[in-house]
């Protein structure tokens, strides 16, 4: 073997290492929402503001706003990458959106998951447990990945009946609560 091989070898496996394993691919449905956001640390610090979220197939761009419109937080999430840049202009970089938003802002954002959740439907990857529905046969309620997802949905002929409000617990205490008061999707375009 030549070094040249083999230290080829020892890089992919480092850059293989640090991938984190498990998580879903990208949903390609496009989606713009807004809305209000609170979340509860598992230590039990609080935050909540308002929200903005456009998602497509290639980056999430995430908003975390106060009532009058000045940023607390921006998250950008790319196939390279993901920033979150505070109000201070701070900024964390790294791969792993979850990690870098409980280092940034104290409590963890599931964005890998979320962007299938926000739409009322499990994340691919891991089949969704403890699975309630509701009258319409939408989910209601399910487990995946650590979190109890619990949903309202719009009427049927509102927004397309995707949710208006979801609710995320982990066993160790930490929430999130994402109250969705504007919905833009492939799906509710006129």
């Amino acid at each position: 073997m030549s070094r040249s091989w083999i230290a080829a070898l020892a890089l992919a496996l480092a850059v293989a290492a640090c991938a984190t394993p498990g998580l879903p691919p990208r949903a390609v449905e496009a989606f713009d929402l807004s809305g209000r956001v609170s979340a509860t640390s598992h230590d039990g610090r609080a935050f909540s503001s308002a929200l903005r979220w456009q998602h497509l197939p290639e980056r999430d761009e995430i908003w975390l706003l106060t009532p009058l419109g000045q940023a607390l937080a921006h998250i950008l999430s790319t196939e390279e990458g993901v920033t979150v840049t505070g109000a201070d202009r701070r900024q964390y970089q790294g791969t792993d959106v979850e990690a870098l938003t409980r280092q940034a802002l104290g409590w963890e954002l599931p964005l890998s998951r979320l962007q299938y959740w926000a739409r009322g439907e499990p994340a691919p990857g891991a089949n969704p447990q403890n699975v309630e529905r509701d009258a319409a046969g939408r989910y209601a309620a399910f487990e995946q990945s650590g979190w109890r997802i619990a949903f309202e949905h719009y009427p049927a002929d509102q927004h397309g009946g995707l949710p208006r409000r979801l609710e995320l617990r982990r066993d160790s205490g930490a929430t999130i609560r994402l109250i969705i008061d504007t919905w833009r999707s492939d799906k509710t375009a006129p």
